[in-house]
């Protein structure tokens, strides 16, 4: 399971893909790096009633799997294929702190001058 947290960019209609099968597809930006990346997720049958009350803007966390799979073409080319499964989609708290913002995790605490070693004071034989 992978969670991600950005704000959403596109959002679109639900497809009836088969008469058993739904999907809806949406890109969030994740903005946790230096780089913006849009990322394009999709949601399949009953999750896709998650993002009936999610808009374009809203910040949001998407919880999902990571999947793939194997097509050979009528020629006989093999390519891979992967897609980002959600399967919960819930709006970002304000209070949830920049660490949930972005993805980014916190800081550690750094060490105190009393606790860092001094050159040479380790036990380590290399």
């Amino acid at each position: 399971m992978y969670q991600l947290t950005g704000i959403v960019k596109v959002l679109n209609d639900t497809q009836q893909v088969t008469d058993s099968f739904k999907k809806r597809e949406f890109v969030i930006t994740d903005n946790s790096s230096q780089y913006p990346q849009d990322i394009l997720f999709q949601a399949v049958q009953a999750n896709t009633d998650k993002l009936n009350d999610v808009k374009v803007g809203d910040t949001i966390v998407v919880s999902f799997n990571l999947r793939g799979r194997e097509w050979t073409s009528p020629q006989g080319e093999v390519k891979y294929f992967n897609s980002l499964d959600a399967w919960n989609i819930a709006k970002a708290d304000a209070s949830a702190g920049a660490a949930s913002m972005g993805g980014a995790p916190a800081s550690a605490p750094s060490a105190s001058p009393e606790t860092q070693l001094e050159e040479g004071d380790d036990d380590l034989p290399f």
